[in-house]
């Protein structure tokens, strides 16, 4: 009988042949870069008026109204493809991002089993599974911070009058002259706290969420079987029918999002900053954390959030369901 191992996003058994960890590891970055890469061109145009409204200047009145704002003043500004400014970086960042996620939680799950904390031949407990969310998270933050800061900078446009200004969209490579010119290698990280935060925290909620819906929907599949036969056959499946692969997937996005948005709001003001001789210090994440509080409380802190939500939805779930996809249908011997 071939020995009973684990699949990547879910404790549920699957019997497989033994393969070796290199190929294992391979899979994690080729799977999860092209996943990132499909979540990206769903989830961009909303990203986009999401940095929009966090980044808005500290006086009133505010540039846009909401998000339908953002949208209808970016279109007469840019068309709709202006939505898209920018995104051949993030495609590159979400790439590095989803492959380095997928990559470091498995490395955190083999640390786990190494430490004897679970039985190899057992899947780990939901509490093991949040804590190598958060350590796959940390360790991609240090990977994403210096391509989100170049992400935010082309997506913020040049405004007159409290509206956006029809300009020519910035290139990555320029924004990246401007950045070493400037702060040299260190500026690629203005904002790293806030991404540290978001992605240990967030990545600990979109792996936990995930594996615990996963968890909830195979103990309901197989309290509804109606015989002895079916409920094995839910305990043996490979996965979970597709629409609660999405479930399970866009509960994920959902979590991610909204239980640290705060500190990816601060980020986004941090990296949207000007730089050069002629602009104002950069301030710490602190500092920006105290001025967005005297300046809009509670509530600046959740520009864009429900637009963000909404959006991972879809990106999420797409994510989640194109790498198991991948894993299972195509696995590399």
């Amino acid at each position: 009988m071939e020995p009973a191992t684990f699949s990547e996003t879910t404790s549920a058994p699957v019997h497989l042949k033994p393969r070796t960890a290199v190929m294992e590891a391979i899979e994690d970055i080729i799977y999860g870069s092209v996943a990132g890469v499909v979540g990206k061109y769903i989830e961009y145009p909303f990203d986009t008026v999401k940095v929009r409204l966090q980044s808005q200047p500290d006086h009133l009145p505010l540039q846009y109204k909401g998000p339908l704002d953002c949208f209808r003043q970016s279109i007469r500004a840019d068309g709709f493809l202006g939505l898209y400014r920018g995104i051949s970086a993030p495609l590159v960042g979400a790439a590095l991002e989803n492959s380095s996620l997928f990559f470091w939680e498995r490395l955190g799950r083999a640390a786990i089993y190494a430490s004897g904390y679970s039985p190899r031949e057992q899947a780990l407990p939901l509490s093991a599974l949040w804590m190598t969310g958060a350590f796959s998270g940390a360790m991609t933050s240090f990977v994403l911070t210096p391509v989100e800061l170049v992400k935010c900078k082309i997506q913020v446009p040049a405004t007159t009058g409290g509206m956006v200004k029809a300009s020519p969209p910035l290139k990555p490579l320029p924004v990246i002259k401007d950045i070493w010119r400037h702060q040299g290698l260190r500026g690629f990280w203005h904002g790293q706290l806030g991404t540290l935060i978001r992605e240990s925290g967030g990545c600990a909620a979109w792996f936990g969420t995930k594996e615990t819906v996963t968890k909830l929907m195979r103990e309901w599949n197989e309290r509804s079987a109606a015989t002895e036969a079916e409920r094995e056959r839910v305990r043996r499946a490979d996965a979970l029918p597709l629409w609660q692969q999405a479930v399970a997937g866009a509960s994920a996005g959902m979590m991610y999002n909204f239980l640290f948005f705060p500190a990816d709001t601060v980020k986004s003001r941090m990296q949207t900053s000007p730089i050069g001789e002629s602009a104002a210090p950069q301030r710490s994440f602190t500092a920006e954390t105290v001025a967005l509080w005297k300046q809009a409380g509670l509530k600046g802190f959740y520009r864009g959030c429900g637009i963000t939500v909404l959006r991972s939805v879809p990106s999420s779930a797409f994510i989640f369901i194109v790498f198991d996809g991948l894993k299972k249908y195509f696995p590399m011997q």
